[in-house]
């Protein structure tokens, strides 16, 4: 009769655990972690030139001039 007795608060424990786990499962499946937008840090050169034509901040002779200078040499 004595391992009946300490049976029993194991498996609440037990119990207890598995459903906060189910919980915290459930809750990262539903709502999953948002992705990181891309810094300054993450693009390069050319990608930020392009996202500043993009933005109308420089104009088309402005880009062409800036990715001119980007190319390497042999590219141009």
């Amino acid at each position: 009769m004595g391992v009946g007795m300490g049976l029993g608060p194991l498996l609440m424990v037990v119990l207890c655990g598995a459903l906060i786990a189910l919980a915290v499962w459930l809750i990262w499946a539903l709502f999953p972690p948002l992705r990181r937008s891309p810094t300054s840090r993450d693009l390069s050169a050319r990608d930020i030139l392009e996202v500043r034509l993009a933005r109308g901040e420089i104009s088309r002779e402005e880009y062409d001039l800036m990715k001119e200078t980007l190319s390497p040499k042999g590219q141009r």
